[in-house]
């Protein structure tokens, strides 16, 4: 069965490449433009692998950060932050949070994006 990520991002653009490179790669592909829409399929999915950004409309990234840690259920699914915060700051609370990686959008290519998702699934 393929592995499912979910991208928690309200750049129409960027959803939607990311949503087709990684359906490229094998992967099945769930999608929340905001940070309500996102905690709801995590919770009804259970996607193996988050790729969520941080400014949402909405409830935040790290506000749905945290409401996955809280969840025992949800606690173990992997989350890769994507965003455009790139203050440290941000990174080390994100990672402190339990985010797998963060990855900020102007630093990476979608195929090192992919690779960062493959790795974090392994």
């Amino acid at each position: 069965m393929p592995e499912t990520i979910l991208i928690i991002e309200d750049d129409k653009f960027l959803r939607d490449l990311m949503a087709q490179k990684l359906t490229k790669e094998g992967y099945e592909i769930l999608e929340a433009i905001d940070g309500e829409i996102g905690i709801k399929k995590v919770r009804e999915e259970k996607p193996d692998l988050v790729l969520l950004d941080l400014i949402l409309p909405g409830i935040d990234g790290f506000e749905v950060l945290s409401r996955m840690k809280e969840n025992p259920d949800l606690a173990k699914i992997p989350v890769i932050i994507l965003s455009n915060l790139g203050q440290r700051e941000d990174v080390e609370r994100g990672l402190k949070m339990g985010a797998v990686d963060y990855l900020i959008k102007a630093h990476f290519t979608p195929r090192e994006i992919i690779d960062k998702i493959k790795a974090a699934l392994e």
